[in-house]
């Protein structure tokens, strides 16, 4: 049975004694209903994790020893970016925690026009902390032992501009560093770049359940975005996302 995972945003060292953040001690003494001697896993996110054993329990938490360095990574080779628009609550919590595990690096919120969800400066500020707690529960669960950041939150065009000029559109291959746009309206699909050098980074973008306008993917073609169908069936935003990170995966990642 596997070891129960906790982050630990601290610097650890071997034989040293911490005490587990209040929210982790929690979690491990009440849910999971650990006890003295009981082993886990603490990752701090700058790599690798650490075997511990619990040492003491008290009213108010709990101290454990660090036991053993483990220079274990998973991340994959391909470094995923994914710039999102925002969509309802649960559809976007669902994109973030399963973008974790399927590797993506960072995500990149996004405003655009059909956007569904508008949300204030201080709606906003609680739903980039919120999607951050997801990541780490997310990297908690399958493994990972850096988390990915949630940048924030930003308009289309805002975002685009930056972008122009580090994406670059070769038609009929693919750069090392692609920008993709996805669109169920693009000629090609992922099948129709042979020959491509080895992809080390991308960066895809998703629009909202309504789609983009067409002045939006008009922009994001001028960035250097390279129009990207996935099959003839038009995939609901929370899917989209993730089936082309999927086919990513299998094609340049660890798949």
């Amino acid at each position: 049975m596997a070891l129960p995972r906790f982050y630990c945003p601290e610097k650890m060292t071997v034989g040293q004694v911490i005490e587990l953040p209040a929210n982790v001690a929690h979690h491990a003494l009440r849910a999971l209903r650990l006890e003295q001697d009981d082993e886990l896993i603490l990752f701090n996110g700058d790599g690798g994790e650490f075997r511990a054993a619990i040492v003491r329990i008290g009213k108010h938490g709990a101290a454990v020893m660090i036991e053993r360095y483990l220079d274990i990574e998973r991340e994959s080779p391909l470094v995923i970016t994914l710039a999102q628009a925002i969509c309802t609550n649960e559809k976007m919590d669902w994109i973030v925690q399963k973008g974790v595990e399927m590797g993506i690096s960072r995500i990149q919120p996004l405003v655009t026009k059909l956007s569904m969800v508008r949300l204030s400066a201080e709606r906003a500020e609680r739903r980039m902390k919120h999607w951050q707690q997801i990541v780490i529960s997310a990297c908690e669960q399958c493994g990972r032992n850096r988390i990915p950041r949630i940048l924030p939150l930003i308009s289309l065009p805002g975002w685009l501009g930056p972008q122009i000029g580090t994406c670059q559109d070769l038609n009929n291959s693919i750069p090392r560093n692609p920008c993709f746009i996805l669109s169920p309206t693009a000629k090609k699909g992922l099948r129709d770049f042979p020959g491509s050098p080895p992809v080390t980074a991308l960066t895809l973008l998703v629009g909202p359940e309504g789609g983009f306008t067409p002045e939006e993917e008009a922009a994001a073609a001028v960035a250097g975005f390279i129009p990207l169908c996935l099959g003839k069936r038009i995939l609901r935003t929370e899917s989209a996302a993730l089936a082309a990170a999927s086919a990513m995966q299998a094609l340049w990642g660890d798949y």
